[in-house]
């Protein structure tokens, strides 16, 4: 498959990366506003995309760029008939935005698989596995603390995505909604949500603390707690983002800030490591090499890929439920 990429940000590394790394797909093309970063990728640099599409005549198109670019990039896919758009998340500048452009994709039978990429970590990938395996007896509660360490100060942000000063919404719209995935990944969909949002760093225009209970049917829940002023037990912060706890019946699997999973049954002090921790090549025990590798397999296959656009809008609704439930101050159905 030929892929070419639109952006060579900082996250972009990542992508480019993972793609080199897989022996079923050709790099034909990076494109960015900047020539000299496309030209750092080592693949054919364009600073215009529709050029770059019809001089590479990608199988591929995937999008690395921030909200406001996406809607133009995904119409510039779909004309160029591509046979598949990843588009990186958050998923366009509003909820309206991004139910327009996926009935575009729908209306060319174009897939477009939004690039939610934590749900493909080998931690979140083996719970769900232990999960379904009655591991923990009935699951009950899913809790995860977010501690980035990086959001402190004047400078907060400006060494790697510079942008995220300036971004109206912060905590969820640009972070916690991996975590929305995740949990409905674990979990299914939430039928509702309470919030409590706020701005700690006075030097950034939105949000970057807040506590998000998440409600299930049967009485589950799921509780997101995210400050990115604080740290957590990490030599690289960047592999977790943080640490997490889920707990059944039976038992309860942790997860560590090195990527590590332990299980501890029901009644009993001491842990088994069931997910060692290791170091993994890319970003996020490679999360972003799995997500392309899916997305490969899935056009080989022809099997279903998760986070179609369709599906991954109702993670765009759970959000704009998060920031309403922070307005009102009260649980917001969804």
């Amino acid at each position: 498959m030929k892929v070419a990429c639109l952006g060579a940000g900082y996250f972009a590394q990542f992508h480019y990366d993972a793609w080199r790394r897989l022996p079923d797909a050709d790099l034909v093309g990076a494109c960015d506003h900047d020539l000299e970063k496309a030209t750092a990728t080592g693949a054919a640099a364009f600073t215009d995309l529709e050029a770059m599409l019809e001089a590479s005549s990608p199988d591929i198109l995937d999008i690395i760029t921030p909200p406001p670019s996406h809607a133009a990039a995904i119409a510039a896919g779909l004309k160029a008939k591509v046979k598949a758009i990843i588009c990186q998340k958050p998923f366009c500048t509003s909820l309206e935005e991004a139910r327009g452009v996926t009935e575009l994709a729908a209306s060319a039978g174009i897939p477009l698989i939004i690039h939610e990429n934590f749900r493909f970590q080998p931690w979140y990938r083996m719970t769900k596995t232990l999960l379904e395996e009655g591991k923990i007896g009935v699951p009950l509660q899913l809790t995860f603390r977010l501690r980035t360490g990086d959001g402190q100060g004047a400078n907060a942000y400006l060494d790697r995505q510079p942008y995220f000063q300036t971004m109206p919404r912060l905590l969820v719209h640009e972070t916690a909604v991996h975590w929305v995935d995740t949990f409905r990944y674990l979990f299914g969909r939430p039928t509702a949500v309470y919030a409590d949002l706020r701005r700690m760093n006075p030097a950034i225009s939105g949000e970057d603390a807040g506590h998000i209970l998440f409600e299930f049917p049967d009485g589950r829940r799921a509780m997101f707690d995210g400050n990115r002023l604080l740290d957590h037990a990490a030599v690289n912060h960047r592999v977790t983002l943080g640490e997490g706890l889920f707990e059944g019946t039976q038992g309860a699997l942790s997860l560590t800030g090195d990527g590590a999973l332990h299980l501890r049954r029901f009644g009993e002090l001491e842990e088994d490591t069931v997910l060692p921790a290791r170091k993994w090549p890319g970003f996020g025990g490679d999360c972003v090499f799995a997500l392309q590798r899916h997305v490969l397999d899935g056009l080989r296959d022809g099997q279903p890929f998760e986070n179609e656009a369709a599906d991954y809008l109702f993670v765009r609704e759970v959000e704009e439920a998060i920031y309403r439930s922070s307005e009102i101050g009260a649980r917001v159905d969804v």
